[in-house]
């Protein structure tokens, strides 16, 4: 599969990374060290209509397609990954959940604040005992009249206590299963919508992780997402999205591994020579940039296959698990081409090392990646 990229695309590539380089990347150590909400660069990628990737030109939006919006977050992520996790949250799970499910109503209502970012969108999926296994969440919705209470807790939530609008599935039947949970549409300013206990996290300290809690919060049945029960196919088709802006961060932040590690081994001498000379660092560099390269490849894949309304299920999941890795294995080897330097937080490799730890379990960890890919071979 040929991926020349046609002219707009590599213009739009270049505005990223040069916005990544000159805003986020900046102010990423900052954020990292006081786990201060990256709000301000939030903003800045509002301005350059990278929160609306995802929403139709006729609702404001820039509609990049999923390969124009897997190209910016790598860019986005290289720079500042906590930045670049709340714009793919924003992006491809709360508004691309409108796009596809909403009604023309809740399309008009929000889409085009999403897009400009007057609103800021969250997910909520997981809890304490639904994880992987979303389909056991007990989080109740109750139907009273016209409208509906949702109560219990959520785990997990990047942005949860930042945002305006968070999408939340909710058990509507206690004894269908999977078949019993439905997605609604909330304003975080409603009463009973309580973010609680902030995470400490090992890395991507500038988006806040957060619990939620939910106590007999009224949803008007015009909120509700798609049809009632349908809410389990809702974030598994979500998901499958979702996992190609994972891929899209794994790969900005292992480019941002490759960069440090190059510029460092020409610069250090050791033994009379920079370790760029060595052939034991050249075969990391060499590593490093094949993982990447690969795990692009993957990425745009799946985002074209996405593109095209094509089947991209698996294809997404082959990319995240590649490049989730290789992120991993970038950020290792980038600390250990650093030596005792790469463990201080002088130099933004130890940073990279945590960040990157996370691709490999949000979203569908590498295990269950495995299993899905393994089952369209298998079943």
């Amino acid at each position: 599969m040929d991926f020349d990229l046609p002219e707009d695309l590599q213009m739009l590539q270049q505005a990223a990374r040069e916005f990544a380089e000159n805003e986020l990347a900046p102010r990423a150590a900052e954020a990292d060290k006081e786990e201060s909400w990256v709000g301000e660069q939030v903003r800045l990628c509002a301005e350059m209509g990278f929160l609306g990737m995802a929403v139709p030109e006729q609702y404001g939006g820039s509609e990049l397609g999923t390969l124009g919006s897997s190209l910016v977050l790598m860019e986005l992520n290289k720079g500042c990954a906590s930045t670049g996790t709340t714009v793919s949250v924003h992006n491809s799970l709360t508004c691309e959940s409108i796009v596809r499910f909403g009604n023309d109503e809740q399309k008009q209502r929000y889409l085009p604040k999403l897009a400009t970012g007057e609103m800021l969108g969250a997910y909520c999926l997981s809890e304490a005992g639904s994880g992987s296994d979303a389909g056991s969440l007990v989080c109740r919705a109750t139907p009273d009249g016209d409208d509906w209470i949702l109560d219990g807790t959520k785990l997990w939530i990047s942005h949860g206590n930042q945002a305006d609008l968070a999408v939340i599935f909710a058990r509507s039947d206690a004894d269908a299963g999977t078949r019993g949970i439905t997605a609604f549409l909330v304003d975080t300013s409603s009463e009973g919508y309580k973010p609680g206990k902030k995470e400490r996290k090992m890395g991507l300290r500038g988006s806040p992780t957060v619990e939620l809690q939910l106590d007999n919060l009224r949803v008007p049945a015009a909120n509700v997402l798609g049809e009632v029960n349908d809410g389990f196919k809702i974030a598994m088709a979500l998901l499958d999205g979702g996992r190609i802006g994972i891929a899209s961060q794994a790969i900005g932040i292992a480019d941002a591994c490759l960069a440090a590690s190059v510029k460092y081994a020409g610069e250090r001498e050791q033994f009379g020579k920079p370790l760029a000379a060595f052939g034991a660092i050249q075969e990391k560099i060499a590593d490093m940039a094949t993982y990447i390269e690969g795990a692009r490849l993957l990425t745009l894949r799946a985002a074209t296959l996405k593109d095209g309304g094509k089947p991209y299920g698996r294809e997404a999941s082959m990319a995240k698990l590649q490049a989730s890795r290789g992120a991993n294995y970038c950020a290792k080897e980038a600390v250990q081409i650093h030596g005792g330097a790469g463990y201080t937080r002088d130099f933004p490799v130890e940073r990279y090392f945590r960040d990157a730890r996370i691709t490999e379990i949000y979203e569908g960890t590498t295990e269950i990646q495995t299993l899905v890919i393994a089952r369209t071979y298998l079943r």
